[in-house]
């Protein structure tokens, strides 16, 4: 820390210490008379000597062009330097360590290094042991061939081998030296292999005959269910809006010919954030035309198990991912079934323990004490978590307290009551259920007497706070699920947050407008009992995380302006904004269907983070601002007068 008095000009001799040098700077200034100030700043030397060391290194290492021109033939058995960076230390014995260095993103494409104890008097291994994995390193060594083939001279190897060598860097190692470090890799940085996982979906997906297409960014506001970001234009009172997703685009593009597409999508939502959400977010998007949703949903499956695949035989990077069990299928469960069952649209299927009515074993005094509704029905589940009754209780209270506990003390129809199992309490902690319901209860779920049990309406907001503490120890794997058979249409009460279609219904799509009805019979509901419709709609669930969600869409113009216009009641103005649509689709389009992943909540499943922010670069905070860049900015006044706009 620098510190300076009112008066005092800068004249005053630093002293800078650091792990290598020690040295004082004395900055003479001929106009002040004032006495020299000592300022004694600690460096930590790491940094000081890891940046003097990149002045160090031969220019022929920094070559962007030809990074690995000295891995030649002609150099073999020769000191060498090379730069990258140092990735897959490998401590094979005690005497014996290789790590690679690479120029890009995977090891895979760099070379190999090898080093004894016997170098530098046995500190070179110790040194690469204190360098971080992804730092920025300069090495130095003799060129050897890593292995020679049976019956292959040395003579033969250097005709073979291409002039510069860089098609043959598996042939090289180097026996290093010397290793300095000139940019360590901090702790608190998360490198993924998602950039992999893209590469290698974008592969899959174009094996499959799907073209990547690009659809564009400023688009136009339409309802199509979630908030928007605008972009306001020097034309007054016009503005872009950013895409909720390229729902449209890819529609129009089924209606224009082409049979498969997928993107990397970039996707705005101005709505409430949370650890799996983000203002913009990457998705894997695709649509295939002459296709419904089971269709879509094998498609989806073939992705997922291929890169399931190429991450069990380690082309991918992901480390510790359990391999998928082999079943024809992912598992299925319709949305009745899972809210009554699990109490959740997106299951976790770690949980054994499944929702059970419980309301004909309850007393009527228990009963008043939950709710005030007449002849309610009132479902339990059982959790197994660890830890004495007296620390769940303490996780309880806190949870209860928490943001993740909004969704219970807003139902309408009461807060859950819980109630925790101590086999050193009155009837095990289960006194408000009296003697028979206790009994019935412990009957009904065979309970372990040595662990502390909760009973609770469920909902995954109540898992994963539990996870976290370890409190509650989820069967291990990657469970994926389908969710099928939603509602097409959800009232506007369950969503209040959402702006929905903006329609006088009363009630909303509840994936979006241009969802499908899934049989001839849910089309004739339309008339009588838009509630009752059944969509072709689907989500992919995983470890009780929606990963992402498809649908069939309504290929026919004149039936999705029935739906609009009849079912949810939008206005005429807000129906013009789809005119483009309605073009497109009048125009003979084929029946279609899609599907969209969120390709950052997968990675961060799969890796096992909490949040998309570990897993993707330069994440929104809460507030969904960038702290880096310091995002969003306020608008000046001459923003104001170019764009049109009124600041309160």
């Amino acid at each position: 820390m620098l510190l300076r008095s009112k008066a005092i000009p800068w004249n005053r001799t630093i002293g800078i210490s650091s792990l290598v040098h020690q040295r004082s700077l004395t900055n003479t200034n001929p106009r002040s008379s004032v006495a020299e100030e000592q300022v004694n700043i600690d460096i930590n030397g790491t940094f000081w000597e890891e940046y003097r060391n990149s002045f160090t290194i031969p220019a022929i290492a920094l070559d962007s062009l030809h990074p690995w021109i000295t891995l030649q033939p002609c150099n073999i058995g020769k000191r060498v330097t090379i730069t990258g960076f140092l990735r897959n230390k490998k401590q094979l014995s005690k005497g014996l360590m290789f790590a690679r260095i690479s120029r890009g993103s995977s090891a895979e494409d760099g070379v190999q290094i090898m080093l004894k104890e016997s170098s530098e008097g046995g500190k070179i291994g110790e040194i690469v042991k204190s360098i971080k994995e992804h730092s920025a390193v300069s090495v130095t060594g003799v060129l050897q061939y890593k292995v020679k083939k049976p019956n292959q001279t040395a003579g033969t190897m250097l005709k073979s081998l291409p002039v510069n060598g860089n098609e043959n860097l598996a042939d090289f190692e180097i026996h290093a030296e010397e290793v300095m470090a000139i940019n360590s890799f901090p702790k608190d940085i998360i490198v993924g292999p998602a950039q992999k996982l893209a590469k290698s979906v974008r592969e899959h997906l174009s094996s499959e005959g799907a073209d990547e297409i690009e659809t564009p960014i400023l688009f136009k506001s339409t309802p199509e269910g979630a908030r928007e970001f605008l972009v306001p234009t020097r034309n007054p009172g016009y503005a872009y809006a950013l895409p909720q997703s390229p729902q449209q685009y890819k529609q129009i593009l089924m209606a224009s010919g082409v049979t498969k597409y997928f993107q990397f999508a970039k996707c705005f939502r101005d709505e409430d954030l949370r650890a799996d959400r983000q203002p913009e977010f990457t998705q894997i998007d695709m649509e295939i035309s002459w296709t419904d949703g089971q269709g879509v949903m094998q498609t989806v499956e073939r992705l997922v198990k291929a890169m399931h695949d190429q991450i069990s035989s380690g082309r991918i990077g992901m480390i510790g991912i359990p391999e998928l069990p082999e079943k024809k299928q992912f598992p299925r469960m319709t949305y009745e079934e899972a809210m009554s069952k699990h109490g959740s649209d997106k299951p976790d299927l770690r949980i054994v323990d499944l929702i059970h009515r419980v309301d004909p074993i309850l007393p009527a005094s228990l009963k008043s004490m939950l709710t005030s509704i007449e002849n309610p029905i009132i479902e339990a589940c059982k959790f197994r978590l660890g830890g004495n009754p007296r620390k769940v209780q303490q996780f309880i209270r806190k949870f209860m307290d928490s943001a993740d506990a909004e969704v219970f003390q807003k139902n309408p129809d009461g807060p859950p009551g819980i109630f925790v199992f101590d086999p050193k309490r009155p009837l095990e902690g289960l006194q408000a259920f009296g003697f028979e319901g206790a009994e019935a209860l412990k009957h009904l779920y065979s309970s372990l007497p040595s662990s502390p049990h909760i009973e609770v309406n469920f909902d995954s907001h109540f898992t994963r706070p539990q996870y976290s503490k370890k409190l509650l120890a989820p069967i291990p794997g990657l469970h994926y699920l389908w969710v099928t058979d939603f509602p097409l249409f959800t009232l506007d009460t369950a969503n209040p947050n959402d702006p929905g279609q903006g329609g006088r219904s009363g009630f909303s799509s509840t994936h979006h407008p241009f969802t499908a009805p899934k049989t001839a019979r849910d089309v004739d509901l339309l008339l009588t009992d838009p509630l009752a419709v059944t969509a072709d709609h689907y989500d992919l669930v995983l470890n009780g995380v929606e990963l992402g969600g498809g649908s069939k869409r309504i290929h026919s113009a004149e039936i999705q302006k029935f739906i609009m216009k009849h079912v949810l009641e939008m206005s005429d103005e807000r129906m013009s904004d789809f005119n483009h649509l309605f073009e497109a689709l009048r125009a003979g389009c084929p029946p279609h269907a899609g599907f969209a992943i969120g390709f950052d909540r997968w990675v961060a499943v799969l890796t096992g983070k909490e949040s998309v922010r570990d897993v993707i670069f330069f994440p929104k905070g809460k507030r969904g601002e960038d702290a880096m860049v310091g995002s969003p900015g306020m608008i000046t006044k001459e923003q104001e007068e170019i764009y049109g706009l009124k600041s309160k």
